[in-house]
């Protein structure tokens, strides 16, 4: 292929390119492009046409333009408003740039303009003829080129221009096209775009295909739309109604009204076509009618707004509750995180307190300070997984778990759900529903909460999650990891007196009809009330009287005996009989082998009274009061502290091989098991082997070793309370449960002394009286010789089963 050398202006084109023997025309607004263009109308019209690399560079440089171009003749020149000059051009040869000779103010470049010579073969006949057989099939598919192309195409004999005039008409990018461009040799170039062109129909087919699926669907969807709508003036004009088809109808509208995700809302209207195709009375479209029920009713994305007004919650909270410091606490930073972050995932509380206290009052109080949704279901006694994750639709009767009923039942996402009594669930063959709760509770999981009733993931993240338990222990561990806890251990009696006051006494009043005025009722009544008519860590009991109060009061009225009641602490025996409690010391006397310890019970803290009398025998030791075996394993720790202290404590040996010994906890028929009477049993023990007294006003808990160091124990605010009550005034106990004593209210530390010990030594210290000393309130002492050790006596028994919360005999 011959070359000829010449030296032309050069015109970028930007997001175009110009092919030999293609006419165009072109907008020229730049001004290195319009001087271009003049200096080739000066000249002899001739340009050369050479395309950028990228069409959004505005002044172009050496390297953003392509090498390869083409020569053309401008044939008519246009000046547009503007300076724009419109330009009709004519591709004649392609050309190389072999040199720019000038960059201002146009590009002049030197280039090798190469003439088309060829001798027609075999080869290039065939690539002609395989190329104008593709571009054939190309303008049939694409429907973009007039058919008329073809026919001029067809009879073209040049192969170079040929290709030329079908690679102008493909709709190709500028790099392919670019690449035909720089095809000097004919067959490189027939072959390059025999390639295109081929990759370009099975695009083209692609797109045919699309479109007639599309095409198909479209056709089917409105013929279904044209056919139902024929049915329903077909069903007006003859007055009838079908059924069936009115009630898939019907769910197509909820289903497009309720907003629900994508994913079950192709599940929903999968259902509604399987339903339509079925008989009307067909036991499986109840089945399908019922989890459509469902799947509708549940708030997928309705939720309520927040109140988030700090001083106002505070408010509400106080109102409906007194005392409960740390759960208040704790719902006041919730909102004010909700007010800084919008997007928070929902807490999970456990609010871990005796029974009576207050835990599912408490979160119907939350719901109503957050304004919100508030939903109760109780746990105690399920054991079946299905209750929690729901039933599969195969089983006959099937439901969804509580959780989604209970989520139906707010009507709104982001309720306050409140799961009462988790440490009561239980597990059998059918599951273990613990484990199952791991996903509700879980703030990792529960976000995509499976019921397997309703098949596809439901949102719990902004639900509040509270739980109640009155025991932790029996919650399981991985649960309990879930959650945070929040320990409601009872109330004081000035917390208690304030409740009665403020919410027991005019609820009991109002719903036993009376008015305020009939009925009056004493601080001191109350008091007394409190001290001896019950004894508990909630105030359900204290209720409970003050509703007896009020049932009193409304006969006497009813019957026409008074028209006001007064109750006064002198006349509330005559409404209540005689006091079920003893309130005071939990002794009266200091006593030989008698010790008051503190026990922490699921119902809260109490007292408890050890004895110890020796009789003769042969070293034996008893054990009654329906021990556990830690409480067992306390009692021959202390023992054997006891024995290895008995030259320091100034105990003779014989008593240990001569005598037995007997440990009794009165109330025998409760339970009793814990580590926390270890130092109890001791005291108790040396006090009957030294007969040295033990001082009735104290009271203690703690864990004893063999070398008597003294170990830490649990539920310390509850048994401190307990102690209170009682009237004990110094508590002995461990002294790493110090930091224990921050959660004690302060009026009641002020009312008691409190000793922290490490070793069994102090305890006795504390708690034993020298043999000389004497009581105002001591029983003659017993004598302390071998052949009568110190016991105590059968009256002394009595006594002792009448303290400590135990109920008198009527």
């Amino acid at each position: 292929m011959n070359s000829e050398i010449k030296t032309l202006p050069l015109l970028p084109l930007r997001g175009i390119l110009v092919f030999p023997y293609m006419v165009i025309h072109l907008d020229v607004g730049r001004e290195k492009s319009v001087q271009a263009i003049e200096e080739a109308m000066v000249d002899n019209k001739m340009i050369f046409l050479a395309t950028q690399r990228e069409a959004q560079t505005d002044e172009p440089g050496v390297d953003d333009i392509y090498q390869v171009g083409t020569v053309a003749e401008v044939k008519q020149l246009l000046k547009l408003p503007g300076g724009t000059i419109r330009v009709l051009v004519e591709g004649i040869a392609r050309a190389k740039i072999r040199t720019y000779e000038g960059l201002e103010p146009y590009f002049k470049v030197e280039i090798d303009q190469y003439s088309e010579e060829f001798e027609k073969s075999s080869e290039i006949e065939a690539l002609m003829r395989s190329l104008v057989y593709q571009f054939e099939q190309y303008v049939k598919l694409s429907k973009r080129i007039p058919p008329e192309t073809v026919v001029s195409v067809v009879n073209l004999e040049e192969p170079g221009r040929l290709a030329d005039i079908i690679a102008s008409h493909l709709a190709l990018r500028i790099e392919d096209k670019q690449k035909v461009l720089e095809s000097i040799d004919i067959v490189e170039r027939l072959e390059k775009l025999c390639s295109i062109v081929a990759k370009e129909l099975e695009i083209v087919e692609l797109e045919r295909k699309i479109n007639i699926r599309v095409r198909k669907q479209m056709e089917k969807t409105q013929k279904e739309y044209y056919l139902r709508e024929q049915m329903k003036a077909i069903q007006k004009e003859l007055g009838e109604k079908d059924e069936r088809v009115a009630e898939c109808e019907e769910l197509r509208e909820k289903i497009a009204k309720a907003k629900l995700p994508k994913e079950v809302e192709e599940k929903a209207i999968k259902e509604v076509e399987r339903l339509e195709k079925m008989p009307p009375m067909a036991a499986e479209a109840t089945v399908v009618r019922n989890y459509l029920d469902w799947v509708l009713s549940l708030p997928w994305s309705k939720s309520t707004r927040d109140r988030l007004e700090i001083k106002a919650a505070e408010q509400i909270l106080d109102d409906d509750h007194y005392g409960l410091k740390n759960p208040k606490e704790r719902i006041i930073e919730y909102l004010a995180i909700r007010k800084l972050a919008k997007k928070m995932k929902g807490p999970i509380l456990c609010l871990v307190g005796p029974p009576g206290v207050g835990k599912t009052s408490l979160g119907r109080s939350i719901a109503r300070a957050l304004e919100r949704k508030f939903i109760r279901i109780s746990l105690g006694g399920v054991r079946d997984e299905a209750e929690i994750r729901g039933h599969r639709r195969t089983y006959v009767g099937a439901m969804p778990g509580r959780v989604i009923q209970g989520m139906r039942q707010a009507g709104s996402k982001n309720p306050v759900f409140l799961l009462d009594e988790i440490d009561k669930m239980a597990s059998d063959f059918r599951g273990d529903p613990a484990s199952a709760l791991l996903e509700v509770l879980d703030p990792e999981q529960n976000s995509t909460f499976s019921d397997h009733y309703i098949e596809s993931s439901f949102d719990l993240s902004n639900v509040m999650f509270i739980t109640t338990a009155n025991n932790m222990w029996s919650i399981p561990r991985p649960l309990l990891d879930r959650m945070e806890v929040i320990q409601i251990s009872g109330y004081t009696e000035e917390e208690k007196l304030e409740i009665a006051k403020r919410h027991l006494l005019p609820k009991q009043i109002k719903e036993h009809g009376l008015t305020a005025d009939m009925l009056s009722l004493s601080e001191t009544a109350m008091r007394k009330m409190i001290r001896e008519y019950t004894r508990e860590s909630g105030v359900r009991s204290l209720e409970r009287n003050l509703a007896s109060l009020c049932r009193k009061t409304a006969k006497r009225i009813v019957a026409k005996e008074a028209t006001k009641v007064k109750i006064t602490a002198q006349n509330l025996e005559q409404f209540l009989g005689v006091p079920r409690y003893r309130y005071g010391v939990a002794e009266q006397y200091d006593e030989v082998g008698i010790v008051t310890g503190m026990a922490w019970t699921e119902v809260g803290g109490d007292t408890l009274v050890i004895e110890v009398t020796t009789y003769k025998g042969n070293g034996r030791m008893t054990l009654t009061g329906k021990l556990g075996d830690v409480m067992k394993e306390s009692a021959q720790a202390g023992y054997s502290y006891v024995r290895s202290r008995a030259g320091e404590l100034e105990i003779p040996g014989e008593l240990f091989e001569k005598y037995d010994m007997h440990i009794h906890i009165p109330e025998g028929a409760i339970p009793k098991d814990g580590p926390s009477a270890g130092i109890t049993m001791a005291t108790a023990i040396a006090s009957v082997l030294t007969g040295r007294k033990v001082r009735h006003d104290v009271a203690m808990t703690g864990e004893i070793t063999l070398r008597g160091r003294v170990l830490p124990v649990g539920g310390i605010k509850e048994k401190v309370m307990a102690a209170h009550r009682a009237g004990i005034k110094m508590i002995i106990m461990p002294l790493d449960n110090k930091k224990d004593l921050e959660d004690i209210p302060g009026n009641i530390r002020k009312q008691l002394e409190f000793k922290l010990v490490d070793h069994m030594d102090q305890v006795l210290e504390l708690a034993l009286l020298e043999k000389e000393e004497t009581n105002s309130l001591s029983v003659p002492e017993a004598a302390a010789t071998m052949d009568n050790p110190p016991f105590t006596t059968g009256v002394e028994h009595q006594e002792v089963q009448q303290q400590g919360g135990t109920q008198l005999p009527s």
